[in-house]
């Protein structure tokens, strides 16, 4: 298998490139974003995306059976030998009919991609399993990440596949239990910082060029790739057809960053004819790129970015001690990495971003939980912001709608028991008190 594959650095006033044989997290030239890029000409890229489905009756091949191997042509970094799979990707498009009437839909046009179902619970595990392959090619012995909880997660489970050291940053108080039990029991090293995640993305920054250890945020290009084939499989299960919409949360910007990317190339194959629209969904206690975008005009520019409009926010979030607040803890981030790639996504799929409260995220996550598929708070604020759109005529009715789930229903289980047993919204379905006497237990039924 050919490998022609390259890393770039998207600032256009350097474009630095350089082998993917090495190991950065940032352009050492400029400090800016890397991307991963293709000479498409010396790939064996299938003529339709619908040969890719011929896989699936090779399933006992490791890398056919994988949800992101199985289109490994369009990630082509690394060869086989390389490339590290532990089943991820077994995910499933749910059509909704139930939610779709809720909202005002036509019934057969809302699908729920459900990414609970990856090995660790979340979607990270489809970028861990391309930036551990790339790891394992460069021969790394020690990594770190930081984290809200699901990159904790994936990176310890795929580390101990690996047999690779893991350490793992956390801001103190800032972690779902249901997540951070998981970097304890794969056995990672867990650092608590006395800070919120952006404090953690700093500090794992500057210990990983410090120690040279591989950093496996969403800074690092190849995890973006693996993430390209959430798009992928939604096509997929769709008969191989393009939605109208893929509403996503937001949170550090990797995923919108990745479908972006992954549309763009796909177009350029000429694998689709069309590319859909991107809507960002936000928590209002955290929503940095509502504020950029939405307020103060930041755009992709054709790469040409205008800098000042970003640092004068961070500055003003750092003056006034900012520190984000939501219970989507996921999202739950103010200096998101990939923000200039995102500006790409956006460009690119003529996107739009918004924010919503957190009351109307745990009301979305209940009607998720009664007509759907159980999933973590950040997950359902792509319904909470479906809603808002589909009253402002933005999507219609009538459109095809794929909404991502990021994570599972147990990520964290304490506000969801909460939700209902304090009747916090208008899905609670708290337990019902009943004596120990079967006549009255019968009439609770009855009633």
């Amino acid at each position: 298998m050919a490998v022609a594959a390259y890393q770039k650095c998207i600032n256009n006033a350097c474009g630095a490139e350089f082998d993917v044989s090495e190991s950065f997290f940032k352009c050492p030239k400029c400090g800016e974003l890397l991307d991963i890029r293709y000479n498409w000409d010396k790939i064996e890229v299938p003529a339709k995306l619908s040969d890719f489905g011929r896989r699936w009756a090779s399933r006992n091949n490791r890398l056919d059976f994988s949800g992101v191997w199985r289109f490994r042509e369009l990630l082509n970094f690394c060869d086989d030998k390389y490339k590290v799979s532990i089943g991820e990707g077994q995910t499933i498009l749910e059509c909704n009919c139930a939610i779709a009437k809720h909202l005002g839909m036509q019934p057969d046009k809302l699908f729920l991609e459900y990414e609970g179902l990856n090995p660790s619970g979340s979607f990270k595990d489809n970028g861990m399993t391309a930036a551990f392959s790339h790891a394992v090619m460069v021969d790394a012995k020690s990594c770190a990440c930081a984290s809200t909880g699901n990159t904790s997660a994936s990176v310890a489970l795929y580390a101990h596949n690996c047999n690779i050291k893991c350490t793992v940053f956390i801001g103190e108080g800032r972690i779902a239990f249901g997540k951070l039990s998981q970097a304890m029991d794969y056995g990672a090293q867990t650092i608590q910082i006395a800070g919120d995640f952006d404090d953690c993305m700093k500090q794992v920054q500057d210990v990983c060029t410090e120690l040279g250890l591989y950093l496996l945020n969403s800074l690092n290009p190849f995890r973006l790739e693996g993430q390209k084939t959430i798009m992928y499989r939604i096509i997929e299960q769709m008969g191989w057809q393009v939605p109208d919409w893929i509403v996503v949360p937001g949170g550090n910007l990797g995923n919108s960053s990745s479908f972006g990317k992954a549309f763009m190339e796909l177009k350029q194959l000429g694998l689709i004819d069309r590319i859909p629209r991107l809507a960002i969904i936000n928590a209002t206690g955290a929503d940095t790129l509502t504020e950029l975008v939405n307020n103060r005009g930041l755009k992709w520019n054709n790469g040409d970015i205008d800098d000042s409009i970003i640092n004068g926010f961070y500055d003003e979030l750092t003056s006034s001690n900012f520190s984000p607040h939501t219970i989507a803890s996921a999202i739950e981030i103010s200096r998101p990495v990939n923000l200039k790639k995102c500006l790409r996504a956006l460009d690119v799929c003529d996107g739009i971003v918004m924010a919503v409260p957190d009351e109307e995220i745990k009301d979305a996550k209940a009607l998720i939980g009664k007509y759907g598929l159980g999933c973590e708070p950040a997950s359902a604020a792509t319904i909470a912001g479906l809603k808002h759109l589909l009253e402002d005529g933005t999507i219609g009715k009538s459109e095809r709608v794929a909404c991502v789930l990021t994570g599972h229903i147990l990520k964290d289980p304490g506000l969801t028991v909460n939700y209902h047993k304090e009747s916090e919204g208008q899905f609670s379905n708290p337990p019902v008190q009943a004596p120990n006497d079967l006549a009255e237990i019968i009439k609770l039924i009855k009633t």
